[in-house]
C-alpha cells in the first residue's frame, strides 16, 4: 500500500481510505482543540472569578494570572502523554492511542462543565479544575503525534504537507467552534448568565463531538507505514531508549520550531480576548466574533501553508512564516489598542497568515525526521516540548507583561518576536527532508 501511495501521481484522485484518514484526523483534532480552546477561553473571561474568588475579590489581576497559569500548567504533563503514547504508538500502532487520547480528552473537558465553583465547595473547586486540566494535558501530548503520523504515512509522497495539513487546521476548526459556540451563548443569553451556567454549556457539548469523532476513526485502517513495518518484524525493543540515544538533535530542533507558533497562537486563543475584554473594555460578543472570523483566516492559511509544503519545501514555508510572524509582532499590538474592531480584527488575521503558514507544513516536516520505529514517540515529544517553551505560559507572561508595564501592549508582541526568530533560525538549520522514504530513513536532518 505505502508503494502505491509514493508511486501516486500528482494530481490523481483520492482513493476512499485515504479520503476516510483525512476525515477521521480532522475530525478528531477538531474535537480536541475544541476541549483545549473553549478551556482556554473560560480561563480568560470566566475562570478567576469563578475558582479563585477569595483572590479574585483582593486582586483580580493576580487571579487572572492564576487562570491562566492553569491553562499552562498542562502542558508540563503533555511530554508525559507523548512518552506514554508515542511509546505506545510505536508498538501497537497510531490508530488505537487516537481513539483513547480522544476518549480521555472528552471525558476531562466534560467533567470541567460539571465542576462546582469555590463558593459551593471552597478550594476544592480549583484542586479538581487543575486534576482535569492535567488529564486534557495529557491527552493532548499523544494526540497530535499520533494524527500527524496517521495523515503523513497514509498520503502520496507528493503531497504529504498537504495531508499533513489536516490534523494541522483541525486547530482553526476548534477554535472556530469554541469561539463561535461561546459568542452564540454570550449573545443569546447575556454575559451574567454566562458567568453564572452558561460558560458550562460549551464544556458538556464535547460529549457530542466525541461520539462523532470514535465512530469515524474506528473506521480507518492503521498507517501503511506501521503495517509495513510490523511485516518486515522491525519494532524496536525499546524505541524510547532508541530515540533518546541517536535522535536527541531532532527532538530539540522539533521543539525549538514549534515554540514560537505555539506562543503566538496562544496569544490569538486565550489572551488577546481576555486583554480587549478586561483592559480595553470592549464588548464580550464583538471580541469572540473577531476571534471566529480570526481562526476563519486561520483555517485558510493553514491549508494554504500545507499546499506550499509540497511545492516550495516545508523549510522554505516555515521561513516565510516565521520571517512575517518577526515583522508583525509589534505592529499588531498599535492595532489593538486602537478599540476600533476592524483594526482589531486586522491585527488577529495579520497573525494568523504567519501562524497558518509556519504551521500547515509542520506534521510532514516532523514526520519526514525520524525514522519508522520510533516517528510518533519522536515527533509527539517534540511537539509537547515545543508546546511547553512556547504557549504553556504565554497567556501569563503576557498578562503580566500588561499588568506591570501598562498599556505598552506592544512589549508583548517584542516577546513573541524573539521567539519567533528562534524559531526562524533554528528551522533554517534543517536540510529540507522533503521526500524522504518513510519506512527506510534513519535520519532526516
Amino acid at each position: 500500500m505505502s508503494i502505491e501511495l509514493s508511486a501516486r501521481s500528482r494530481g490523481a484522485e483520492l482513493s476512499d481510505e485515504e479520503r476516510k484518514v483525512l476525515t477521521a484526523t480532522l475530525v478528531g483534532t477538531t474535537i480536541e482543540w475544541y476541549d483545549f480552546f473553549v478551556y482556554a477561553q473560560a480561563a480568560g473571561l470566566v475562570f478567576g472569578a469563578l475558582f479563585f474568588a477569595p483572590m479574585n475579590a483582593n486582586n483580580p489581576l493576580l487571579a487572572q494570572i492564576v487562570s491562566f497559569a492553569t491553562l499552562g500548567l498542562s502542558f508540563l504533563f503533555r511530554p508525559l502523554g507523548a512518552i506514554v503514547c508515542g511509546h505506545l504508538g510505536d508498538r501497537f500502532g497510531r490508530k488505537n492511542m487516537l481513539v483513547v487520547t480522544l476518549l480521555l480528552m472528552g471525558a476531562a473537558t466534560a467533567l470541567v462543565g460539571l465542576l462546582p465553583t469555590y463558593a459551593q465547595i471552597g478550594a476544592w473547586a480549583p484542586a479538581l479544575l487543575i486534576l482535569l486540566r492535567i488529564l486534557q494535558g495529557f491527552s493532548a501530548g499523544g494526540e497530535w503525534g499520533g494524527a500527524a503520523l496517521m495523515s503523513v504515512e497514509s498520503a502520496p509522497v507528493d503531497k504529504r504537507s498537504f495531508f499533513g495539513s489536516f490534523p494541522q487546521i483541525g486547530t482553526p476548526l476548534g477554535m472556530i467552534l469554541a469561539t463561535g459556540v461561546l459568542w452564540v451563548l454570550t449573545a443569546t443569553f447575556g454575559k451574567q448568565a454566562m458567568i453564572e451556567w452558561g460558560w458550562r454549556i460549551p464544556f458538556l457539548l464535547s460529549i457530542v463531538l466525541i461520539v462523532v469523532g470514535i465512530v469515524i476513526r474506528r473506521t480507518v485502517e492503521e498507517s501503511p507505514v506501521f503495517q509495513a513495518m510490523q511485516r518486515r518484524h522491525k519494532e524496536s525493543s525499546a524505541p524510547l531508549r532508541d530515540l533518546m540515544r541517536n535522535h536527541s538533535k531532532e527532538i530539540l530542533r522539533t521543539a525549538l520550531i514549534f515554540m514560537a507558533n505555539n506562543a503566538a497562537g496562544y496569544i490569538l486563543i486565550a489572551f488577546i480576548i481576555s486583554y480587549g475584554a478586561n483592559t480595553l473594555k470592549m464588548p464580550s460578543e464583538q471580541l469572540l466574533l473577531i476571534g471566529t472570523l480570526a481562526a476563519v483566516s486561520w483555517f485558510i492559511f493553514t491549508l494554504l501553508g500545507g499546499i506550499l509544503g509540497d511545492k516550495i519545501g516545508r523549510v522554505r514555508c516555515f521561513q516565510i512564516g516565521y520571517s512575517l510572524m518577526v515583522l508583525w509582532a509589534v505592529p499588531m499590538w498599535f492595532l489593538i489598542d486602537s478599540k476600533n474592531p476592524l483594526l482589531f480584527l486586522a491585527s488577529a488575521v495579520g497573525l494568523t497568515i504567519a501562524l497558518g503558514l509556519s504551521y500547515g507544513p509542520q506534521a510532514a516536516l516532523y514526520a519526514e525526521l525520524f525514522p519508522a520505529k520510533v516517528r510518533y514517540s519522536g515527533v509527539s515529544i517534540g511537539y509537547a516540548l515545543g508546546a511547553i517553551f512556547g504557549g504553556a505560559f504565554a497567556p501569563m507572561i503576557a498578562q503580566w507583561i500588561i499588568g506591570t508595564y501598562g498599556q505598552w501592549s506592544w512589549r508583548v508582541g517584542v516577546y513573541i518576536a524573539v521567539l519567533s526568530l528562534i524559531s526562524l533560525i533554528t528551522v533554517s538549520t534543517i536540510r529540507d527532508p522533503q521526500g524522504v522514504d518513510l519506512n527506510v530513513h534513519d535520519a532526516g536532518a
